[in-house]
């Protein structure tokens, strides 16, 4: 990851700056954590048995909890610590769904929480090649994130995304105690969604995504219950693949703890044709559009990239 600044048709490198404690990126991460990973910040440094958890956030899109972990150097195995860290979340729910509800004055119940989609995110300003390797598993719970602090106060993220299609639970090595963890705990790839719908939702999604795929900084997301188009680390459009149609979600305001009326209005969609409808829950207030064919597939583009750009 290297930077630049154009003066008089010549490129000029940014210089590095080294993070002088691990504390740093910490506070750097837990102050922008919604803007960064779409997450809500639980608890910071949250105590559960012998670990201590830097870092305990909550996506609401997914309902399910994250860990951020975060690390200056590269000794140490992000395998061996990212299946303790899942391993006791899933052998103690109850503890965590308490410090959610007291850190968040809310009331949420073991049962609505999604224990399946329970992922670990290590951030450090180098991973080493074991480290990348034992990870590059296309169903592994784990997430790399690479900062890099430059001057005049630009900081870089960059994902360490695995290139294969091999499963975790291939591996003949996977221990008892991890085997239980993959067992419970799933990463949703956009081929299991698209198994699972009909042939014509099929077509209407890829026709759809070859159509935005040029968008700038776009990036194609799945889950347990959609698929999304995100520009960047943040989710912009919500999909799901119903019976020959599909359903896209475009968010209004959100807030997380209920009280949607009282949340800012991030979003006001222009439709002169009025395609759309409103659907208004607690937390949040957002746009539905139904795509049963392709015959007004520019118009409805065009409506996702009034969200894409907003």
């Amino acid at each position: 990851m290297d930077l630049y600044k154009l003066k008089d048709s010549k490129l000029k490198s940014v210089e590095t700056k080294d993070f002088r404690l691990e504390k740093d990126i910490q506070n750097i991460v837990e102050s922008n954590t919604e803007d960064l990973f779409s997450l809500q910040l639980v608890k910071s440094e949250f105590t559960i048995q012998n670990y201590r958890i830097d870092s305990l956030c909550f996506d609401q899109e997914s309902n399910s909890f994250v860990i951020i972990e975060y690390k200056k150097g590269s000794s140490y195995s992000v395998i061996d610590q990212g299946f303790s860290y899942l391993s006791t979340m899933l052998n103690n729910k109850s503890d965590f769904v308490l410090e959610y509800n007291e850190s968040t004055n809310s009331s949420l119940k073991r049962e609505q929480v999604d224990w399946s989609q329970s992922r670990v995110i290590f951030i450090s300003t180098s991973f080493n090649s074991y480290q990348t390797d034992s990870v590059n598993f296309r169903d592994i719970p784990f997430e790399l994130w690479q900062v890099k602090q430059f001057q005049d106060g630009i900081i870089g993220f960059n994902q360490i995304s695995s290139k294969s299609k091999e499963s975790i639970k291939s591996v003949k090595a996977v221990d008892i105690d991890n085997s239980n963890v993959l067992n419970e705990v799933s990463v949703y790839d956009e081929e299991f969604q698209l198994n699972s719908c009909s042939q014509i939702s099929k077509e209407l999604y890829l026709e759809l995504k070859e159509r935005v795929s040029s968008w700038e900084n776009i990036k194609f997301k799945a889950t347990k219950n959609y698929l999304s188009f995100a520009k960047g680390n943040k989710t912009k459009i919500y999909i799901n693949l119903q019976k020959d149609r599909l359903k896209l979600h475009l968010l209004k305001r959100i807030d997380y703890k209920g009280n949607v009326e009282s949340a800012k209005v991030m979003f006001n969609l222009d439709d002169p044709k009025n395609i759309h409808t409103l659907y208004k829950s607690n937390h949040k207030e957002q746009y539905q559009i139904l795509m049963k064919d392709n015959k007004d597939i520019d118009y409805i583009v065009s409506l996702l990239k009034q969200k894409y750009d907003s």
